[in-house]
């Protein structure tokens, strides 16, 4: 696709943001998976159902806008991705691997809510109304998801990781 102007730009950004919620919808079951905090599990679980949300979101933007939301590679989050799955891998307490899964799972948020928010303020600009509103709809979901995760890395989790690599080392 060739960018010359504000709305080519905008719809090449919910393309690729139509690819990385995709890509989100097949990494999320995983961390539910890997996740051993219940809240967390949870967390990864009705965030799973909101990205599920957000395509069909940009499904019916392309609807409004008359075009196909396939086409574009988000490789930002294939990266983003890539890097949070190789905790899976790790050899470590189920704590210290729910801390890296958050780190990985706010890495992925602030990568959206950055691109939202640049999509909701060209969609304005555009005078697109109806795109700006659903675009922030997954932009507030994003915020409040990074809010939840830092809540829960500062209240329960990263104190449990702490608690757990020391009692390893003690043990070691």
């Amino acid at each position: 696709m060739s960018i010359k102007s504000l709305q080519d730009l905008m719809v090449d950004e919910l393309r690729d943001m139509y690819h990385a919620e995709n890509q989100l919808v097949k990494a999320l079951p995983k961390m539910v998976e890997a996740a051993s905090t219940p809240a967390l599990k949870e967390a990864f679980g009705r965030h799973l159902k909101q990205t599920e949300n957000q395509v069909n979101r940009i499904e019916t933007i392309f609807d409004q806008l008359g075009g196909d939301p396939k086409g574009k590679r988000c490789k930002g989050m294939e990266g983003i991705i890539s890097e949070g799955a190789e905790v899976l891998d790790e050899e470590a307490p189920g704590s210290v691997i729910d801390a890296a899964l958050i780190a990985a799972a706010q890495r992925v948020e602030h990568y959206e809510i950055a691109a939202y928010g640049c999509i909701r303020s060209h969609a304005n600009l555009l005078g697109l109304g109806d795109v700006a509103r659903l675009v922030e709809e997954s932009l507030e979901e994003e915020e409040a998801a990074d809010q939840l995760l830092s809540e829960l890395a500062e209240t329960e989790v990263n104190t449990m990781a702490l608690e757990g690599a020391e009692r390893n080392e003690r043990q070691g």
